[in-house]
């Protein structure tokens, strides 16, 4: 990708240029200097139209890589580039033929010449206008004929005598005069788009410069007849080679523009134009020289009146200078202001206003185009873990990483957070790879070397499509890919659109389940080994859907989880297991639990006031804190940050902090240093195998050695058989949990639990947490 897509790269990046711009630097010059040895001495043709069939294909190429980012107008340019070089060889073919001498050409190449220009001038009227002041209308008619009647003049006193000797009435004289008109039209039409009306997303100052295409044709062409006693010299021979200069010129400043994913503003310049004074200017000296010496009279009117107008025109731009000056702090700001509406603050990406805009013009010329969501995997880890001055000079880092990765037709831009977007053409599989491929490696930010993983979210266009629809397919397919793990890329298809509608309907059900009475609690004992006495219970939710039946936690806890839905289903949760908890202590006495568990999310934690909640229900239900459990998953407070100071604070009201699943997320026998764990859940994948002597009876053993270090009360779970029962009381184990022991069960059914010879688990079946 281009140094332009960087950021900062407008106001940082060196220019480099093409080859194609090189090329065509090298041939106007070896062109101009052919020409000028020909004013001085007569010199072979056959150079000068040799340069043209390399000068003009240059161009033409230029001016189609300048459209593949979606510009159409550059297309017309390329194609009225490839007719004037076929206009060109006709007029070869004119001078060797002998049909036509010096600059005069045939009726079939002035045709040629003029549907060329005509092209170019079809795609300049195709770009879309914009509304003016009345003020600049006249501002702006004003300098137009001034610079009408300046032009006159000089030709009729310089250029329209030799004209008409030139011509003599012929048909080629009259085809050289339509060649020139056409040329200046264009020019004229050029400099009036540019000044006055909209270019979309054309580039202002590449249009500037193909304005320039038009003056030089005219100007060349007026002054063929000066080269009537060279007929072996052709003003084509430079001004083809540089048209096609300007051209790539322009073609190079549009490609620029365009990488950098924006629409190019009409500049606010405060500067004075310096066309009507040059104007002035040049015929006041013409006025001069033109006055015959001898007539004193004449000559002294004629010097006065030019000074006294020169002297205005002085005092005038002194003023508007000092008017520039005192207004030019106020540009600076409204250059700033336009920049930032359109680019993010950190990186200087686009934002999501320009990425949204290139989409639709990319959609409205009927292009397909893909689009790439990407957003950094565990990102809020390396904030809360190395600061965000950290996070802020990676995501900065990436920025600039995926820049320098990405093809020169593609928009990046930074849409919030730690979410990127790419705009590629389509198909765009090897762009993607590569992309994904550099971010893999390490990047550097503030004084550390990271390596990031990121969940690419892929959609293309359909006909039909609008930018909202593409980034939503692709935000789809983003969040596919965060679901299947870290470092995927996934291409959007259907089939994910009724599972994110399935998801968007457990959603709605999800939020009005919890005042609905659809929520209910089990209970499955925590029994102590070996007798299997009841120590606790932990309570697990169930959810009964009116129209579609039990809903498995397995399905609506994850869906909970993600959108947010968790905190107040948790909330209600906690509530009613404290109030359960404290029914059981006052009708059972000492035979209650003495503990009941409670599963809480990561996303429980991050809420600011969850232990101010946690003591709320405590008060509310009379539940001594000593009999709470606050169950978390290692992963939830791995990172550290928010989440483990606020179960920290958890821990100081005197509830019990149970570590679950142990084993099988971000295991960290630090963790059992850092956390406030009282109890030490070991995951079910470690019990499955513990009678066969494998690895997990080495893990099972070395956990219960360090629970006993630590002082930690360690609890089976899943424990299914009385193998497994036997082999992990001899490793040491005092607590467990699981379908051997006792299913879940509902909350009357805990008073007339007994221990004794649980039944085989083949009768009692299993079934979720």
């Amino acid at each position: 990708m281009d140094e332009a897509l960087k950021p900062g790269a407008d106001a940082a990046a060196p220019w480099r240029p093409t080859r194609l711009l090189i090329a065509a630097i090298c041939i106007d010059a070896v062109a101009w200097a052919w020409f000028l040895i020909g004013l001085a001495r007569p010199t072979p043709p056959m150079a000068g139209w040799g340069l043209l069939m390399f000068a003009v294909p240059i161009a033409a190429t230029a001016a189609w890589r300048a459209g593949a980012a979606g510009r159409t107008f550059w297309r017309y340019v390329s194609a009225g580039m490839v007719g004037l070089g076929l206009a060109s060889a006709a007029a070869a073919r004119d001078f060797y033929s002998g049909d036509q001498v010096g600059q005069k050409i045939g009726g079939s190449t002035a045709a040629l010449y003029v549907g060329s220009l005509l092209v170019m001038l079809w795609g300049l009227l195709r770009i879309p206008g914009a509304q003016r002041a009345r003020i600049e209308w006249m501002r702006f008619v004003l300098d137009v004929a001034t610079m009408v009647v300046t032009v006159v003049v000089f030709s009729w006193h310089l250029v329209l005598p030799r004209w008409e000797s030139w011509t003599d009435g012929s048909a080629a004289g009259t085809a050289s005069v339509v060649v020139v008109a056409t040329a200046a039209i264009i020019g004229m039409l050029a400099f009036v788009k540019v000044s006055f009306t909209g270019t979309g997303l054309i580039d202002r100052r590449a249009l500037y410069i193909l304005a320039l295409t038009g003056a030089v044709g005219a100007l060349g062409g007026a002054l063929a007849p000066l080269l009537a006693e060279r007929p072996y010299l052709n003003t084509g021979h430079v001004l083809l080679p540089t048209t096609s200069l300007l051209v790539c010129l322009a073609a190079d400043r549009q490609l620029r523009a365009s990488r950098a994913g924006r629409p190019a503003p009409r500049p606010l310049s405060r500067r004075p134009s310096v066309l009507p004074y040059t104007a002035v200017l040049g015929t006041g000296a013409l006025l001069l020289i033109s006055v015959d010496a001898r007539a004193t009279d004449l000559m002294a009117v004629a010097a006065g009146s030019v000074t006294v107008t020169l002297l205005v025109a002085v005092r005038q731009m002194v003023a508007l200078r000092d008017n520039a000056r005192l207004l030019g702090d106020l540009d600076i700001r409204q250059g700033e202001l336009a920049f930032q509406a359109g680019h993010d603050g950190l990186t200087g990406l686009a934002n999501r206003t320009v990425l949204t805009g290139a989409i639709n013009a990319r959609l409205a010329e009927g292009r397909p185009v893909s689009l790439a969501l990407i957003d950094l995997d565990d990102f809020k880890a390396i904030n809360d873990d190395l600061g965000h001055a950290v996070g802020d000079a990676l995501l900065v880092a990436v920025g600039e990483r995926l820049a320098g990765q990405l093809p020169d037709d593609a928009v990046l831009a930074r849409l919030g957070g730690d979410e990127y977007a790419v705009l590629l053409p389509d198909p765009c599989g090897s762009a993607l790879a590569v992309m994904a491929a550099s971010l893999r490696r390490p990047l550097p930010a503030a004084g550390h070397e990271l390596v990031v993983e990121a969940s690419v979210g892929l959609a293309g266009s359909r006909p039909g499509d609008t930018a909202g629809e593409l980034l939503r397919r692709a935000d789809v397919a983003m969040y596919e890919a965060k679901e299947q793990g870290k470092g995927r890329q996934v291409v959007f298809d259907d089939r994910m659109d009724q599972r994110t509608a399935e998801q968007s309907r457990l959603t709605a059900d999800l939020r009005h389940a919890v005042g609905t009475d659809q929520f209910y609690l089990l209970y499955q004992p925590i029994v102590a080994m070996p007798g299997g006495e009841l120590a606790g219970v932990e309570a697990l939710a169930r959810w009964t859907h009116p129209q579609r039946g039990p809903i498995s936690p397995a399905v609506f806890i994850p869906a909970a989880e993600r959108t947010g839905s968790i905190v107040p289903v948790g909330a209600w949760i906690l509530e009613q297991a404290c109030r359960q908890a404290a029914v059981w202590l006052t009708t059972m006495g000492a035979a209650a639990p003495r503990t009941v568990s409670v599963n809480v999310s990561a996303r429980q934690l991050r809420e600011a006031g969850f232990a101010g909640e946690v003591a709320a229900i405590l008060s509310r239900t009379g539940l001594p804190a000593a009999m709470l459990t606050v169950e978390v998953t290692e992963t939830a407070v791995f990172d550290g940050g928010a989440a483990l100071e606020e179960l920290k604070t958890v821990a100081g009201l005197g509830v019990k902090i149970a570590l679950d699943d142990f084993g099988t997320g971000h295991s960290s026998l630090g963790l059992l240093r850092t956390c406030p764990a009282d109890v030490l859940k070991v995951d079910k994948s470690f019990v499955d195998g513990v009678t066969a002597d494998g690895p997990q009876t080495v893990v099972a053993a070395a956990l219960i050695s360090i629970c006993d270090g630590m002082r930690l009360r360690a609890v089976a779970e899943g424990v299914e058989t009385a193998e497994q029962a036997a082999t992990l009381q001899r490793l040491g184990y005092r607590y467990a949990q699981g379908y051997y022991y006792a299913r879940p069960m509902p909350a009357d059914e805990i008073a007339g639990y007994r221990p004794g010879a649980p039944e085989a688990l083949s009768s009692r079946g299993t079934g979720p947490k």
